[in-house]
């Protein structure tokens, strides 16, 4: 059994398993109607409805036989067998193989040229724009195939564009069946709920067991289950999924660092705003977001529905960006005010699908270091420059030091004119070359409105996460009709740059909670010091260091329970306090502290004027 085919990539190994797990489901419950299979960042998945009456559900204990039959299928040496065929052969096909979602998607790919929920949703959207130029609705439409591909293997017959291994031989069998879920077809609560069998797959067994290793470090760091234990935050369902209840020690941790990225905004020439959570529907239809971000939003909010009167809905935001833009045109501006830098710690509300969320990474509330800049093409090089130099000091102060960078340009459909689009481009590259950062280029992934820089972080697992993005926009000054005079007297349309350094701060957090496994440095540690009198008599005594180290604006708590000295420290601990401080007969006597410090233990008594000079310098 080859356990590393080069003749193959690790995607097609991966595909192939997929594939190779619709048939052991449809050999094992024999009734299945399937979804959607791809392959994603460590395995495969495939979406399932069991409509076997004797036994219609796939539980967690089911797995390993399902494993079993892959392996046996792999042994049985089946080809993955491509065909192409026209739209109405594939529809008869699946339509007698008794696939309503299978012919659902084939339908798509006739009417819309694609599957993708999301661009079938824009393309209906941009039907209906008003204020989409007329070149950009016909630039955004889809084209439809004449064909499609299918693969058989065995008795599976699937939609497919592959590509596949030639035989199951060619697969290795270092592969594991992880979990299985619920998942509403296609993402969406209104239709059926399926099941998601969810596999992960790797060129050989060593890498098998690494990543199965890493999983189990994964998981201990898992921010969910840390911010539990270390009272930062929980979900409630009395408040609804994907809104936080922030703890006072989350509270605090939040805090701080948003106003360390209002500090280092406002040095480097922001201004601050702030806006309301919601506003006129109306705003929302000029900005494009009713057509092209509904999927997206919370309903409008009906008020005629409580007053008669109230003629007028309202929206609660989904982004911050039609409000700065607002400000801005509240005043005129000519070529000397600009560039002009507005930022906010804005939050917004995006109705994302119930199975999407997961606690504090994917949200339905939460809050963006949001920003705006307008400036002149002659401004943009330095402008993307200073933010890029901005972004990674940032996210090294944080203490992440590895990231992939990538650089998305003009798509095929796209607004703007062609050599704005190149200057921008260019202005996105210039930047990313002069401090000399490795990058991506993912050609014709740009948004249609503009081409953006995306950074994501790697965690101290080697994890990616999406953090920065810096977008050029080139359609919501036209949208708005904004302006400036130049040094002509002449009114010019200023360049527009989104950027979110930290993204959502909600996110952001996870990632810290689960990079540093909630040992978090000194300087972010929601309570830095926890001190400890021995006994009773001793809180005098430990409320006078408090005041005395509050003077230096540390974070402290005193822990003055009734438990003994020893299970406070554990607690302590637990709760992962960078400096336990124990008082009692001896350090009341010489005016000290005996210092615990997180990661060493005892460093024995200090001074206080030692133990600040020491953590002053942290």
């Amino acid at each position: 059994m080859p356990q590393n085919n080069p003749r193959y990539s690790l995607d097609t190994f991966r595909h192939s398993l997929a594939h190779v797990m619709a048939l052991a489901l449809l050999r094992i419950y024999g009734e299945v109607v399937f979804g959607v299979g791809p392959t994603i960042e460590d395995g495969f998945y495939y979406d399932v409805l069991i409509q076997n009456k004797k036994n219609n559900s796939i539980s967690i204990e089911d797995l390993e036989r399902i494993e079993n039959e892959m392996k046996k299928i792999i042994k049985e040496g089946l080809n993955f067998k491509k065909s192409v065929i026209s739209l109405t052969a594939a529809k008869e096909l699946f339509k007698k193989l008794n696939q309503p979602f299978k012919l659902e998607l084939i339908k798509d790919l006739e009417k819309y040229g694609t599957t993708d929920p999301n661009v079938i949703a824009k393309s209906e959207a941009t039907k209906q724009s008003k204020r989409l130029p007329r070149s950009a609705k016909s630039s955004l439409a889809m084209t439809s195939p004449k064909t499609v591909t299918i693969y058989q293997t065995g008795e599976f017959i699937d939609l497919c564009r592959g590509p596949h291994v030639k035989n199951t031989k060619d697969l290795p069998l270092s592969f594991k069946l992880m979990k299985v879920a619920g998942a509403y077809w296609r993402g969406d609560e209104k239709n059926p709920m399926l099941q998601r069998v969810t596999g992960i797959a790797f060129n050989n067994e060593k890498e098998l067991k690494q990543y199965l290793k890493l999983l189990a470090e994964a998981q201990e760091r898992d921010h969910i289950v840390l911010g539990q234990k270390l009272d930062l935050f929980h979900i409630d369902d009395e408040v609804g999924p994907g809104l936080i209840l922030w703890h006072p020690k989350g509270a605090m941790l939040k805090r701080i660092i948003e106003n360390y990225a209002i500090n280092e905004y406002l040095k480097n020439g922001y201004q601050l705003v702030n806006t309301p959570h919601l506003a006129k529907l109306k705003l929302w239809d000029i900005s494009g977001h009713t057509n092209f971000y509904r999927e997206s939003m919370y309903p409008a909010i009906h008020l005629q529905e409580i007053n008669p009167e109230e003629t007028i809905d309202y929206q609660v935001k989904p982004m911050n960006c039609p409000f700065h833009i607002l400000i801005y045109k509240s005043t005129f501006h000519s070529y000397r005010d600009l560039p002009l830098r507005y930022t906010e710690l804005g939050t917004v509300y995006r109705y994302e699908r119930s199975g999407t969320l997961h606690g504090l990474a994917r949200v339905r509330g939460f809050t963006q270091d949001d920003a705006h800049i307008w400036c002149t093409l002659k401004q943009l090089d330095s402008e993307i420059h200073s933010l890029i130099k901005l972004s990674f000091k940032i996210l090294k102060d944080f203490g992440f030091t590895d990231f992939d960078v990538f650089l998305s340009t003009r798509p095929q459909k796209y607004v703007g004119k062609s050599s704005n689009w190149v200057k921008a481009t260019k202005a996105l590259e210039a930047a990313l070359k002069k401090e000399k950062i490795k990058y991506q280029t993912d050609r014709g992934g740009g948004a249609f409105y503009g081409p953006k820089i995306d950074i994501k972080l790697k965690d101290a697992l080697g994890r990616s996460w999406q953090c920065t993005t810096i977008q050029v926009d080139f359609n919501l000054p036209e949208r708005f009709d904004m302006f400036y005079i130049d040094e002509k007297g002449k009114k010019q349309k200023p360049i527009m740059i989104h950027r979110a350094l930290l993204g959502s701060i909600e996110r952001f957090m996870a990632v810290l909670i689960e990079h540093y496994k909630g040992d978090f440095p000194f300087w972010l540690a929601p309570v830095q010091i926890k001190i400890l009198p021995v006994l009773e008599k001793h809180l005098d005594y430990a409320q006078k260091i408090k005041e005395e180290l509050s003077h230096y604006d540390f974070r402290l708590e005193i822990d003055n329970s009734e438990e003994t000295l020893s299970k406070r420290i554990r607690k302590a601990e637990l709760e992962k306090i960078p400096y336990i401080l124990v008082v009692g007969d001896k350090e009341q006597q010489n005016h000290s502290v005996a210092v615990r410090e997180r990661g060493s233990g005892d460093l024995g008594n200090y001074s206080l004027q030692k133990l600040i000079e020491k953590l002053n310098k942290k």
